[in-house]
């Protein structure tokens, strides 16, 4: 039986996304379609790949033969290489590639390249969203410095392109996020100013099930060490972005909207620690 479909939120851009979604991260071409349709079926109406993950043509194929209707699906990509020119011609890749007539949302997937490169970036994905291929756009690993001068690129933008609203809307920074990556810093900044915030490796890849205050919420909600950390991220308020390539989790890891964390017990998760365990530049520096 297929779960109910996801409850969703309204992004600075003023479309809405769901609150969970699915990573497809490092999942394999030959199994991309298989797990994205299985997704649809558990209830995930949102799907975030990228183009460094060479699974956007998986995705695509599945999104057009779930039978769902195109505007009930939200597709993420990334452009990994930042400049103008290479955003403005991955995104005409990723459509190509995806065979879909716009992406939902497009990130810029890291802040290397310096600084000229990333405001070209930025800009590339603001005349992508002008042009029509894209509706939403954001960043992926940006740390308050970098989105300190995304705001100072944006108004620079603005004045060189003829005023308000012409620097881009920013909706999502996606982050490595969990009770042990809280990023308090991070996700005040964006929080002020209505940019909503992502959380990649949200179970924390099953390396934190057996800590006792997990193991203890588990036992009283009747939910798996992964469904709590998982709601743990949506009761904060973030989009958590799950993967597996197993059918029983796929399914599992939806099941997280028939219960919520008291605010005491959010709180009691969360860490002080800098535990990261994926990919995280966001501390890199500014001429990186």
């Amino acid at each position: 039986m297929a779960s109910q479909i996801h409850p969703t939120i309204k992004l600075a851009s003023g479309y809405d996304i769901s609150r969970l979604g699915f990573g497809v991260y490092k999942t394999p071409a030959d199994e991309i379609e298989r797990c994205c349709l299985e997704a649809f079926k558990a209830g995930y109406r949102l799907i975030d790949s990228a183009a460094k993950y060479y699974n956007e043509p998986g995705c695509g194929n599945a999104i057009r033969a779930s039978g769902i209707p195109r505007d009930q699906i939200f597709f993420t990509s990334k452009a990994g290489d930042v400049s103008y020119e290479q955003v403005k011609a991955q995104v005409d890749k990723s459509l190509a590639d995806s065979r879909l007539d716009y992406i939902d949302l497009m990130l810029l997937h890291n802040p290397f390249g310096g600084s000229e490169n990333r405001k070209g970036g930025w800009r590339a994905l603001v005349e992508a969203v002008e042009a029509g291929k894209v509706r939403s756009i954001g960043v992926s690993n940006y740390g308050v410095h970098h989105l300190d001068e995304l705001e100072q690129h944006i108004s620079e933008l603005e004045a060189e392109r003829g005023g308000k609203g012409k620097g881009g809307i920013v909706s999502i920074n996606q982050i490595e996020l969990h009770p042990w990556l809280a990023h308090s810093e991070i996700v005040d900044w964006c929080k002020k100013r209505g940019i909503l915030v992502e959380a990649f490796c949200p179970i924390v890849r099953g390396t934190r099930f057996e800590e006792p205050s997990v193991k203890k919420l588990a036992e009283k909600y009747s939910k798996t060490p992964a469904q709590i950390l998982i709601r743990w991220s949506i009761d904060k308020g973030h989009v958590p972005l799950v993967k597996s390539v197993t059918s029983s989790r796929i399914a599992s890891n939806a099941e997280v909207f028939d219960f919520s964390l008291t605010d005491e017990e959010v709180q009691e998760l969360e860490t002080d620690e800098y535990g990261s365990i994926s990919w995280n530049p966001t501390r890199s520096k500014l001429e990186d």
